[in-house]
């Protein structure tokens, strides 16, 4: 179940047509005044275009893209992919084409681009890259935008917190290394993590090799085997790149070819791993270690001659002898103690300010910069003249440059530190997988020959693997032999162990409870349900909160604002100064009026923090996606989380959501003389191809009346054809059959009898679904089906509307039974016999009337309503059409997972909220009591190297008040809530 659910759309890269989206009455199948001749004359005179469609960030764009295309003549369908950036769009060439349509979606407001599609090569490509450097979000900013303006790049996202970029874009116009050299030449450094050809890819090291020759040998031997699609080289390390089709081959095939080719004399192995970005984050945090204890050497020495030396008699005479002129002994330790850390280990804030400055932007280093220097250079000033003048004495603030470097070191050290923390749920996903795991090799009749302990990246497609008591399973596959339970609430977030047997799909990453099982592999590697699971959660971690352009448009101008305010402190104080504004006795013994101005100037200068402000969102929504990813609930992004706080209306399916989407039927009516085995023959003939729930439950009672050696092919059939929310026809031994509700019996002019009518009543005051079979236009029997509901429903519906959260039941089922369902689990507001298109069109409505809408489905046709909605919820165990459309997964497909959801969103907003208090006050009350806002009437003044270890706590605060909501716990009432006899712990 997990491996196919898992297969999303924010996580394929591939080229394919959008999932298909039912008609919509409002919009005319044909342009208005054409003639039914002329209908049939363009039926054959269809066009397909793809578009790019740039900007849209929700499900309300895209549907605003939609209506405008829909409103022009001569629009068949319009399909909006938001998740995607697509619009797919069915037209007729002779009233409309693909320019007018470009030229619509841009007067809409987005950017689109006509894709001209090769069916042979991708046309989209995602790639991952790791950015070092970026301080603050002037900096991602910076990056974004000149990505965003390179031809062919589709969609550009920088996150500060992770410090990596994810770009969609077109490889038939630009490669990787492109994007890699754009944001050097913006003054970063760039590391590619991934693109979207890494799913299958493996580095070998190759042993033995001493010449090219034989390395090009090697690689023709590598580029012959089948499957293989790329080989990358670097010589230097030994070390192979591959990449390949999983279906076809596998890493092991090419350690084989290498061995092989060298008649034994070349060894291959997999290449050690270099631990990607944990070795970034590792190195990162390191260098802000190593170059804070080296400060500290400087800085220390620095403080003791400044602050506490000057008052022991004996060194204070030391200090103060004479060099030259008033040039002084300790005047002459602290320059040249405090020059290595103002140009050697603060160098990283000059190559900051510069790369910035360069672009037209300013960050924090920039302040720190201008701050650090200011202090350093006036002091250097203040010396020379004391060196040149037999009467000028001194004042130096070299301890306030070298103590505030020292000082936002320790604080970047710490913030760094706990940014790694905010990415735990990623790394706890990743240490899942195992490292080794058993292959075994079977004779041709299934008996085990041999078993090897490999390592488990070396496990190829269709491989059978064991896996003994207490061991991890190592792959996605399902089981061939053996039964055992399996602990799979690493990936599920369910708790009790699943019962595995023959045939039962297990995932990677779970354990294995008590017995032994051989399984075979399905999905390696990066195919892997887990693997599908991290990139996820990375792709929600990369994605921005709208609440995020907050912080953008301050930062945008907030350098600026605080180098003129800081210019503006010191000029009034020096100013008052001059022209005697305040008495003397303000001025602290050995400085003057200017100096005095100078410390306020820069304690403005470097308290003011745009970091804070820049962490307060992304840091909050990281470590928010990874609990409910530990939870069960996938969230994809910072826009689902923003929108699912706000949500006060929900709206549920019925099948698969409120029931356990797992229907019986229970009896069956025939109003005519027939055999019940030819009845059910027919019936189940014309369901065995739908993929609704209902028709697989008629196709499995239909088996019923077979016998155990009479295998499950059904009579042939023709003209099939599903009707959408209605039910099924086709022609079945020369026989119409009808199967559906009451409306399609209707439709297609078929009378019911009174008897019928009675039987329909009492089926669907029962809380059944009936499902009435005509048989060339007669209707001759009515199944009665019943899908129970799910443990627990009445009481989460109980508890959404305590939180007064309104709820509502939309469904395609019969009024009866949606009344009788509604009753049950406590819903008042009831939608029955509604098709896909009047789900989404009901959502639109409750919109409309300024409610937060969240549809929580499972099934294809619950994916328009999903896309409309504000937050689309899809049930773990429904069709990939479904969660590919939603916003949020609940994977262990429980219905009180719905209010874990939305309890966890507003449990992150408010801390959201809590960061931006902090860090807007933080700014707003300390930039004024840095510039001597307290002192006329205190006299209390906020040094600048005590400014500057504000400033770098602000950061650390910001990030540790977010990595709080790891301690979150779901509401109590979830805790306490019994369903049915079993306690949800």
């Amino acid at each position: 179940m997990a491996t196919k659910f898992l297969s999303l759309a924010c996580i394929r890269n591939e080229s394919r047509d959008l999932s298909p989206r039912p008609h919509y009455p409002s919009m005319p199948r044909y342009p208005k005044g054409v003639s039914s001749d002329e209908e049939k004359n363009m039926q054959g005179s269809e066009s397909k275009a793809l578009f790019s469609v740039i900007g849209m960030n929700c499900s309300a764009c895209a549907g605003s893209v939609e209506k405008a295309i829909k409103r022009l003549p001569g629009i068949k369908e319009a399909v909006v992919d938001v998740l995607n950036n697509k619009a797919q769009v069915m037209f007729y060439p002779s009233f409309v084409n693909e320019e007018t349509i470009r030229e619509t979606i841009e007067d809409v407001g987005f950017q689109a681009t006509l894709i001209e599609e090769d069916a042979n090569e991708k046309s989209t490509q995602v790639c991952r890259i790791s950015i070092r450097g970026m301080t603050c979000t002037s900096c991602s900013s910076t990056v974004e935008s000149a990505l965003q303006v390179i031809p062919g790049v589709l969609k550009a996202r920088v996150a500060l917190a992770t410090e990596e970029a994810e770009v969609h874009f077109d490889p038939k116009i630009l490669s990787c290394n492109d994007l890699l050299q754009a944001i050097e030449d913006t003054g970063f450094e760039a590391v590619l993590v991934s693109t979207g050809e890494d799913r299958n890819k493996i580095q070998l090291k190759v042993d033995g090799i001493r010449s090219e020759n034989s390395m090009r040998i090697v690689v023709n031997s590598l580029r012959a085997l089948p499957g293989v699609e790329d080989i990358n080289i670097e010589p230097e390390l030994q070390k192979l790149s591959l990449s390949y089709k999983a279906d076809v081959t596998g890493p092991r095939n090419f350690m084989k070819v290498i061995e092989s080719t060298g008649s034994g004399r070349y060894k291959a192995k997999l290449y050690p791993e270099g631990g990607g970005r944990d070795a970034h984050k590792k190195e990162e945090i390191q260098q802000y270690y190593k170059s804070f204890l080296w400060s500290l050497v400087f800085t220390i020495p620095v403080f003791l001659t400044s602050m506490v030396f000057m008052y022991i008699p004996g060194l204070k005479h030391v200090l103060d002898t004479k060099v030259v002129n008033m040039l002084t002994v300790g005047e002459v330790l602290r320059w040249a103690l405090s020059t290595p850390v103002q140009f050697i280990i603060g160098r990283r804030f000059y190559t900051g300010s510069y790369k910035a400055l360069r672009h037209g932007s300013a960050n924090m280093d920039v302040l720190i910069a201008l701050g650090t220097n200011t202090a350093y250079f006036y002091s250097v000033y203040s010396v020379v003249r004391a060196a040149s003048s037999p009467n000028f004495e001194s004042t130096d603030f070299f301890e306030t440059s070298s103590m505030l470097i020292s000082f936002i070191l320790l604080g970047k050290y710490l913030e760094v530190l706990a940014k790694g923390k905010t990415s735990d749920a990623i790394a706890k996903l990743m240490d899942l997988a195992p490292e080794t795991a058993i292959l075994l090799t079977l004779d041709h009749e299934g008996s085990v020959i041999n078993e090897e302990e490999i390592d488990s990246r070396l496990i190829q497609k269709n491989d059978v693997i064991k896996i003994i008591p207490g061991a991890k399973v190592a792959c996605d596959g399902f089981v061939i032999w053996g039964q055992s339970h399996v602990n799979e609430s690493m990936i599920t977030g369910e708790s009790r162990p699943a019962a595995k047997r023959k045939d039962d799909v297990v995932i990677g990453g779970t354990v294995n409870e008590n017995g032994v099982l051989h399984i075979k592999a399905t999905k390696v590697g990066s195919e892997s349900a887990l693997s599908q699971i991290v990139r996820l959660v990375e792709s929600a971690q990369m994605a921005k909160a709208p609440v995020q352009k907050f912080a953008d448009r301050i930062s945008k101008f907030f350098v600026p604002l605080v180098i003129v305010l800081s210019f503006s402190t010191w000029l009034a104080w020096y100013l008052a100064g001059k022209f005697s504004g305040y008495p003397k006795s303000w001025i602290p013994s050995a400085m003057d009026s200017f100096q005095l101005a100078l410390q306020f100037g820069i304690s403005v200068m470097v308290i003011a923090c745009p970091c804070a402000l820049g962490l307060a969102t992304p840091t909050a929504v990281m470590v928010g996606t990874g609990v409910g990813a530990s939870q069960g609930v996938l969230i994809k992004g910072g826009h689902a989380l923003e929108s699912a706080h706000k949500v006060n209306c929900i709206v549920f399916d019925k099948t698969g959501t409120l029931t356990k989407g797992k229907p019986v039927v229970v009896s069956t009516r025939l109003l005519k003389n027939m055999v019940l085995r030819e009845f059910c023959e027919l019936v189940a003939a014309a369901e065995v191809n739908s993929e609704h729930p209902l028709a697989k439950a008629i196709v499995e009672y239909a088996k019923k009346f077979r016998g155990e050696e009479e295998t499950n092919i059904w009579p042939e059939v023709k003209d099939f054809e599903s009707i959408t929310g209605h039910g099924v026809k086709a022609v079945v031994r020369n026989r119409e059959v009808i199967v559906g509700n009451k409306s399609l019996m209707l439709n297609n002019n078929i009378g019911i009898s009174l008897d019928a009518e009675e039987i329909l009543s009492e089926t669907e005051s029962s809380a059944q679904t009936a499902i009435l079979v005509s048989i060339d236009h007669e209707l001759v029997g009515v199944l009665a089906i019943s899908d129970p509901l799910k443990p627990g429903a009445q009481e989460v519906i109980s508890i959404l509307n305590s939180m007064r959260i309104k709820t509502i039941l939309v469904t395609g089922d019969n009024w009866g039974t949606a009344h009788a369902v509604a009753k049950e689990v406590g819903i008042d507001t009831v939608i029955a016999e509604a098709k896909p298109e009047h789900k989404a069109e009901k959502v639109k409505e409750l919109q409309a009337s300024n409610s937060v809408v969240a549809m929580v489905g499972d099934g294809i046709n619950d994916s328009p309503a999903l896309v409309a909605a504000d937050v689309g919820m899809a049930i773990g165990a429904g069709t990939d059409i479904a969660i590919e459309a939603a916003d949020i997964v609940l994977m262990k497909s429980n219905l009180e997972d719905v209010i874990t959801a939305i309890d966890l969103s507003r449990s992150t907003f408010r801390r959201i909220r809590w960061n931006y208090i902090w860090a807007l006050g933080y700014n707003l009350l300390g930039i004024p009591i840095a510039a001597g806002a307290l002192f006329p009437s205190t006299g209390f003044r906020l040094p600048p190297w005590i400014a500057g270890a504000a400033m770098a706590a602000s950061s650390v605060s910001v990030v540790c008040c977010s990595l709080l909501l790891k301690n979150y716990r779901r509401p109590k009432k979830l805790d306490t809530l019994e369903m049915r006899g079993i306690t949800v712990e």
